[in-house]
């Protein structure tokens, strides 16, 4: 078994040998225009159902409104006034003062581009890829594993829909997939119009495409390359290029999120450049891993272990005498 906190390489962790570089996905949302040809192009590929009819859900122009089992990209539309730009940009110069990087030599005080008053913020999300993943940790059968690209996938003819993983997920990402009854997957008996409910579900950054030297659908779909795909070393330092460049436009809300190899989740594969603070999209601030704190748990209960037996020697020894 391989670290449980802090940074990594998760395939060597798993045993793969020969290593692989790792992979993983850059989405840069300050060029996404929500044109969701990455949720049609990864539905297509994976054949996944749809989401219901195709409708508008009242709140945005969205229609799937969340990532799910048959959702495995989602674009989100989230609109934004004055105040909410505002304030975007000056929690983004406080990172700044926290060492975010800048361009060298560039100007810090350069005129803000025209889009002060109302924005859209549009991002494609997905699976995060942990490096130490929740859902994997607690999988019972084996049906999640680490492939030799850092990948976290689903082997659909093992899962037994336990849903152990759902709950572990710091993201909210993997979830069984439902056909509308309750019965156990061994209990339905002939085979449902849509494939593989009753279990987990989520993206597996296109394994099957990988493992022939191609890119996931989604990044091949983008027009826009807002969804980038390769090594992910290097997709992280071109990440912080692209910030320092943002904000040397001016632009001092655009900040990373999962670059950090030191957060709950030792980094994610899945890197996301925001333009706003990571709840305003629906992550969260400071996700973890359960697997993190396993280290201080053994020790706390080994020393209520040690307490009892010896509050049991001295109750014992005491009454003998």
């Amino acid at each position: 078994m391989g670290q449980l906190s802090g940074p990594t390489d998760p395939a060597a962790d798993a045993g793969w040998s020969p290593q692989h570089p790792r992979k993983g996905f850059l989405t840069d949302t300050s060029i996404c225009i929500g044109c969701k040809a990455c949720e049609v192009a990864c539905k297509e590929w994976n054949h996944n159902p749809a989401d219901g009819a195709l409708e508008l859900l009242g709140s945005s122009y969205d229609n799937t409104g969340a990532l799910g089992a048959n959702t495995w990209r989602h674009v989100a539309f989230i609109e934004q006034g004055a105040d909410a730009i505002s304030a975007a940009r000056e929690s983004g110069r406080r990172l700044i003062d926290l060492g975010m990087p800048q361009m060298p030599g560039a100007a810090t005080d350069v005129a803000l581009p025209d889009t002060d008053q109302f924005r859209w913020l549009m991002s494609s999300d997905v699976c995060k890829h942990c490096t130490h993943a929740g859902c994997l940790d607690v999988c019972p059968t084996g049906s999640l594993f680490r492939t030799e690209f850092g990948t976290v996938v689903v082997q659909d003819d093992i899962c037994n829909g336990c849903g152990n993983c759902v709950p572990a997920c710091p993201f909210g990402v993997i979830e069984r997939r439902t056909d509308g009854t309750a019965a156990p997957k061994s209990d339905r008996g002939a085979a449902p119009a849509i494939p593989n409910t009753g279990i987990a579900q989520k993206c597996t950054m296109c394994y099957d495409r990988l493992v022939d030297d191609e890119i996931p659908a989604c990044a091949k779909t983008c027009p826009t390359e807002s969804i980038k795909f390769g090594d992910h070393e290097d997709l992280v330092a071109e990440a912080r290029e692209r910030v320092a460049q943002l904000h040397a436009q001016g632009r001092t809300e655009a900040r990373l999120y999962g670059a950090n190899a030191n957060d709950g989740v030792g980094g994610t594969g899945s890197v996301f450049l925001l333009l706003d603070e990571p709840e305003v999209y629906g992550l969260p601030p400071d996700p973890r891993v359960g697997t993190a704190d396993l280290p201080a748990m053994v020790k706390r209960s080994a020393v209520a272990a040690a307490g009892m037996i010896g509050a049991m020697a001295v109750a014992f020894l005491g009454r003998r005498r």
